[in-house]
C-alpha cells in the first residue's frame, strides 16, 4: 500500500478542503501528488475536453486531471451532491466524477459521496474509500478523525488571523469568492498580490469557518451551498472592510445570481465587480483595481473631512 500514490487535482474542492484530505492520507502513510499551479498550459489543456460554454473553473480542472493523467497510480475526485437540507451544491461538483471518467476512461478514480438527503456522511465517504483501498476499516476511521482533528485546528488559526486583519488601520478590501477562485493562481492570487501590493489588507471570504449560515435581508430562497455560505460572510463583514470584489469566472450561473442580490441589496460600500474568463489579461484587471481603490480613497478622505468638520 505504500507504493501507491494517489494524484489530487489544485482545483474545485481542493482549496476547500485541502488540509483534510493530504492529512486523511498522510496519516494513512500515502503518498500522494498535488498538480502545479494553475498556468495557461493547463487552462488549454482544460478547455479542449470541455464544451466552450464550461465555466473557466471547470476548464482548469480538467487542466489539472490532465496533468496527473500519466503520474498517479489513482486520480482522487469524491463526489458532492447536498451539504444540508432542501440546498445542493453546483452540479460541476455533482458531476465531476462522471466527466473526468467518461473524458479519461483509462484512469483509475478513488472517489466517495456526500449526500445529506441520501444519508450519505462525509466520514462515510472516507471509510469507503479506505475500504476500497483495503485497508482496515478501524484504521481508516481514526486517520480521518486525526485529520479532522487537523483541519479544525488550521480553521481556527485563520479565523484568528482574521481578527487580526480587521483590526488593522489601512484600507481593508473583502475579496469575496469561492475558494477555487480566491486561492486560483490565474484567477484570485493576481487581484490578492496586487492589494498586498498597494498596501491595502485583503480580507478573504473563506477565512471564516461558517458556523451559521446567515442570508436574511439578502436572501431567504437561495439553492446553492457555497453561494450561501459566501453571502453569509459578506453580510457578517461587510461593515469592517471598505469595499467589497465581487469575483467570478465566466459563466457561473449560480454566482451570476447571488452577486445581483448583493449588488441590489447591500449599499453604501463600493463594490467592483469582476469576472475572469480564458482570454482575462493582467492590464485590463490592474485599470480596474486601480479605479476601484481610487473610488474607496476619495471615499475615506470625504468621510473623514465630514467627520473632522462635525
Amino acid at each position: 500500500m505504500n507504493n501507491i500514490i494517489v494524484g489530487i487535482p489544485r482545483a474545485l474542492l481542493y482549496y476547500r478542503y485541502q488540509d483534510l484530505w493530504l492529512n486523511f492520507f498522510k496519516n494513512l502513510n500515502i503518498k500522494t501528488i498535488v498538480s502545479p499551479k494553475t498556468n495557461k498550459k493547463i487552462i488549454e489543456k482544460g478547455s479542449s475536453y470541455v464544451v466552450d460554454e464550461a465555466c473557466l473553473s471547470l476548464k482548469i480542472f480538467m487542466g489539472h486531471i490532465d496533468y496527473l493523467k500519466d503520474k498517479c497510480d489513482y486520480i482522487f475526485i469524491p463526489r458532492i451532491a447536498c451539504l444540508k437540507e432542501n440546498e445542493k451544491v453546483c452540479t460541476n461538483f455533482l458531476s465531476m466524477y462522471d466527466l473526468v471518467k467518461n473524458t479519461f476512461p483509462q484512469l483509475k478514480i478513488l472517489n466517495f459521496n456526500v449526500d445529506y438527503e441520501q444519508n450519505l456522511q462525509e466520514e462515510d465517504g472516507f471509510i469507503k474509500m479506505g475500504l476500497d483501498l483495503n485497508l482496515n476499516k478501524i484504521k481508516v476511521i481514526r486517520a480521518y478523525e486525526k485529520a479532522k482533528k487537523e483541519q479544525k485546528l488550521l480553521s481556527s488559526q485563520k479565523e484568528a488571523k482574521l481578527k487580526k486583519h480587521l483590526n488593522e488601520k489601512n484600507i481593508k478590501i473583502m475579496v469575496a469568492s469561492h475558494p477555487y477562485n480566491l486561492h486560483d493562481e490565474f484567477i484570485g492570487i493576481p487581484i490578492i498580490n496586487y492589494l498586498k501590493k498597494e498596501n491595502i489588507t485583503p480580507i478573504l471570504s473563506d477565512d471564516a469557518f461558517n458556523r451559521k449560515i446567515d442570508t436574511k435581508g439578502l436572501s431567504n430562497t437561495l439553492y446553492w451551498t457555497f453561494n450561501n455560505e459566501l453571502m453569509s460572510f459578506i453580510k457578517k463583514y461587510k461593515d469592517n472592510v471598505d469595499g467589497i470584489i465581487l469575483l467570478s469566472t465566466f459563466p457561473c450561473g449560480p454566482d451570476s445570481l447571488a452577486n445581483e442580490l448583493i449588488l441590489r441589496r447591500i449599499k453604501n460600500i463600493p463594490i467592483c465587480f469582476i469576472t475572469v474568463d480564458n482570454n482575462s489579461a493582467d492590464t485590463g484587471l490592474i485599470t480596474r483595481l486601480e479605479s476601484f481603490i481610487d473610488i474607496i480613497k476619495i471615499k475615506k478622505r470625504r468621510k473623514n473631512s465630514e467627520q473632522t468638520y462635525n
